[in-house]
């Protein structure tokens, strides 16, 4: 009789520890991102979609930016695969809409949110039963100095809160680095057609590397300067073979050392100013007769590398 007792006894707790081990190992990977599936975030205003994240593809896809101070409509699919005791929570990384609530469940049928659920604050819980929903999140993406920033718009956590169980994050840029990425993106494609069409290879290289150069330079911080090291490969007319390159050597040069100016001056942010300084100066005196000799070749060029030149005298006090 004892010995059964006591095997029975070892058999439970084998079976609970299991399931104990079973569920803990579901939690840890459920955080992985599986709380969470489809999700689009909408510009209330025009009701554009600027991204849409598809779990069933999982493709992320975006036709527009997000920027500081809109309005948005995040709408996604919460899966709880297991009840469990406590409540989940959802926090967002948003500011209060102008108007309505934080959160809206469209179908208030398909899950018991329970009465914790509180759709105007900006952190809410629910109930963590088995089941799956739409929820829609509002609010306006916050302000920032950055020329580009993450925000977490949405958090899910469990009872404990200590680490969140899925999150929705998204990229805010400003209005400028909006332009640059657009115009950036419109060299690239540039490149592209340039490549294909047979330019001159050092001028497909000069065009690569000024691309790199202004990446750089925006990552810095100096949107305005990025957009107008962009604008300076604005020419008329591309060499059209290898027969032509040497004409179009003294344009190569004046671009490059547009270039290292702009190096120079990210340097020059970074605290070494004095030394800088100098050899900025002495760089401006050599660019002065490139953009002359740009002229010869291509007026519009020449007028960007000039308007350039002009800019980086201001910033040094020339």
């Amino acid at each position: 009789m004892k010995k059964n007792a006591l095997a029975l006894s070892i058999t439970l707790l084998l079976t609970t520890l299991f399931l104990t081990s079973s569920f803990l190992a579901f939690a840890q990977a459920a955080g992985e991102g599986q709380w969470i599936s489809d999700y689009k975030i909408e510009d209330i205003s025009t009701g554009q979609i600027l991204v849409q994240y598809t779990a069933a593809t999982n493709q992320l896809t975006g036709s527009g930016a997000v920027l500081p101070g809109a309005e948005v409509k995040v709408t996604f699919t919460v899966n709880v695969l297991a009840s469990g005791e406590g409540n989940l929570k959802l926090t967002s990384g948003l500011n209060k809409p102008s108007s309505g609530p934080y959160w809206e469940a469209p179908n208030k049928n398909d899950y018991d949110l329970g009465t914790a659920f509180s759709p105007n604050a900006q952190s809410t819980s629910f109930n963590w039963v088995t089941g799956s929903f739409e929820m829609v999140l509002y609010g306006k993406v916050p302000a920032s100095s950055s020329a580009s920033h993450t925000i977490t718009a949405v958090s899910l956590y469990g009872p404990t809160g200590s680490a969140p169980l899925d999150t929705i994050v998204i990229t805010a840029t400003s209005a400028d680095m909006n332009n640059y990425l657009s115009l950036l993106a419109q060299k690239e494609k540039r490149l592209d057609e340039l490549r294909a069409s047979g330019v001159a290879l050092g001028f497909i290289e000069l065009y690569q590397n000024v691309l790199e150069t202004s990446q750089n330079v925006a990552a810095g911080g100096d949107v305005t300067n990025a957009i107008a090291l962009l604008r300076g490969l604005e020419v008329a007319n591309e060499p059209a073979g290898s027969t032509m390159q040497m004409l179009f050597l003294p344009l190569v040069i004046a671009a490059a050392v547009v270039a290292v100016l702009f190096a120079i001056l990210f340097l020059r942010i970074r605290g070494q100013v004095s030394y800088m300084t100098l050899v900025v100066e002495d760089q401006i005196k050599d660019l002065e007769g490139l953009t002359l000799r740009a002229s010869k070749i291509d007026r519009a060029m020449s007028a960007n590398l000039d308007s350039v030149k002009e800019r980086l005298k201001n910033l040094i006090g020339m």
